[in-house]
């Protein structure tokens, strides 16, 4: 029964909170402490544990770093869906119709399950000239969103903001053990690739430079300090004159940045 379910107090709650800033730098919200119990309850199941006393007793072990990336993936908040913000697609499919190109790099800087990758894929199939060489780096900390990112199959409730025409081109539909799901067809896949990245890390040069970065709705998890920091790890990724969009409801005033607005939520890299 539900009031036989242990309890996350304070003090654990709080010892949590700092390791997910030490490891991530997402900093929990008080009012976050019950999604963390309910996240975390399936960790205590498996190991057997009474209480969380207990669970965060293992995590403080220098020894447990599994256990502690483990958490994180389960504390990540991975929320989206296809064409999330479309205004933002909208004005990169008119951007490649106005600006023909040979190869473009776009990455995803926060892609969860990978929604925000499809759906870009999606627009630059319809709107690149055949013969484009073109790339989607999709990057996030949670493996698990990852891993569902690369099976690149979801629910078929997650088809309402796909444009019907692009659905059919680009997507198949699950029969037998798959019904009720969707696949991202494979020659769409093979234009992305997926990467474990922490955006609080030194970012590894083999990621390459961007004509477009994607970063969107995770800014809003960390101070101005941490923002700032991940911004200018970005930026250096992304070519001068190139473009970085960013959530709708995340600002990026008080920063001090080699950016210029371009759009709504959408700056372009100065010289």
């Amino acid at each position: 029964m539900e009031s036989q379910l242990p309890a996350l107090n304070e003090h654990d709650f709080q010892i949590i909170s700092h390791l997910m800033a030490d490891i991530s730098g997402i900093r929990m919200a008080a009012h976050k402490r019950a999604l963390a119990a309910g996240r975390l309850m399936k960790r205590l199941r498996a190991l057997q544990l009474d209480n969380f006393s207990d669970y965060v007793a293992l995590l403080q072990n220098p020894q447990q770093q599994e256990e502690r990336r483990i958490a994180v993936d389960l504390l990540t908040t991975n929320e989206t869906f296809f064409f999330r913000e479309k205004p933002h697609f909208d004005l990169l499919q008119k951007l490649l119709q106005q600006h023909p190109r040979r190869s473009l790099r776009i990455w995803s800087a926060a892609c969860s399950s990978g929604e925000e990758v499809y759906s870009l894929a999606m627009t630059l199939a319809e709107g690149l000239e055949s013969g484009t060489h073109w790339e989607i780096v999709g990057s996030d900390l949670c493996r698990q969103a990852l891993d569902k990112a690369r099976q690149a199959v979801y629910p078929l409730q997650r088809t309402e903001n796909i444009p019907p025409e692009w659905l059919n081109r680009y997507c198949l539909k699950g029969v037998q053990s798959m019904q009720g799901m969707f696949r991202i067809r494979k020659d769409l896949c093979q234009h992305a690739r997926f990467l474990c990245l922490n955006l609080n890390d030194a970012l590894p040069e083999s990621l390459g430079s961007f004509d477009i970065i994607f970063l969107r709705n995770m800014l809003i998890y960390f101070d101005q300090k941490a923002k700032q920091q991940i911004l200018q790890r970005v930026l250096k990724q992304l070519k001068s004159g190139g473009l970085l969009f960013v959530g709708h409801s995340e600002g990026l005033h008080g920063t001090d940045l080699p950016l210029t607005t371009y759009a709504a939520a959408v700056y372009r890299k100065t010289p």
